[in-house]
């Protein structure tokens, strides 16, 4: 007979919780669960809930929400495995000309019975691949704004150059104005020292150019 007990150790707690997730895993039911977990520790299926309810579920919250994870991803696998497994067998039941060609036609098409772990490993490459493509598509993303940062500041160099022309343009004309003005100088200097006419007298306009005055 089982008997009822009020004291639980750590040992058996650990039992009841590894028993409950792998059950969880597994997508089998906590009674059931219970129920073996009082057959392995001689209590009662009743005892064994009561305990994993009142004490050591809130323990395992993250290992819980974990093994119904793991539940997901093998009931996927399993519906995969079987979709394809159905695949399969109706390739088979072609002609043996037409099978041939139903094969050839898909590469995931298997060509004999697959197994759990080749499902998970293919679901797996695909997560691999999906994860590849989303990390090329921030990339490409991240690509596309540098490009429109370095034409941002391609313009602002642009404009930047633009100015510096125009600056160099004034400066140009103001040095031919100033050589102008010394050779005018020169040329009224050298008149100065080898005598000039009296009725001609030269002055400076606010221009820089020499305007002729006649003397009266």
């Amino acid at each position: 007979m089982k008997t009822r007990q009020d004291a639980w150790s750590h040992e058996e707690d650990v039992v009841l919780a590894e028993t409950v997730l792998r059950y969880i895993r597994e997508g089998g039911t906590q009674l059931a669960a219970f129920e073996e977990v009082g057959n392995r520790l001689n209590r009662t299926a009743a005892a064994c809930g009561f305990r994993w309810n009142a004490e050591v579920r809130k323990r395992y919250v993250e290992a819980i929400e974990l093994a119904k994870k793991q539940r997901k991803e093998r009931k996927r696998a399993l519906e995969m495995a079987k979709k394809l497994q159905k695949e399969n067998n109706a390739a088979t039941l072609l002609p043996s000309s037409e099978n041939i060609s139903y094969q050839g036609s898909s590469p995931l098409l298997p060509a004999s019975t697959l197994t759990l772990e080749q499902c998970i490993a293919f679901l797996q490459t695909l997560k691999h691949d999906y994860e590849q493509v989303e990390a090329m598509k921030k990339e490409n993303e991240r690509l596309k704004q540098e490009q429109v940062q370095l034409q941002k500041q391609r313009e602002e160099l642009q404009q930047k150059l633009e100015r510096l022309e125009a600056q160099q343009s004034t400066i140009q004309e103001d040095y031919e104005a100033l050589v102008k003005i010394m050779e005018r100088a020169r040329k009224l200097v050298l008149e100065e020292e080898y005598g000039v006419p009296p009725a001609h007298i030269f002055r400076m306009d606010k221009n820089g150019n020499l305007e002729h005055i006649a003397r009266s």
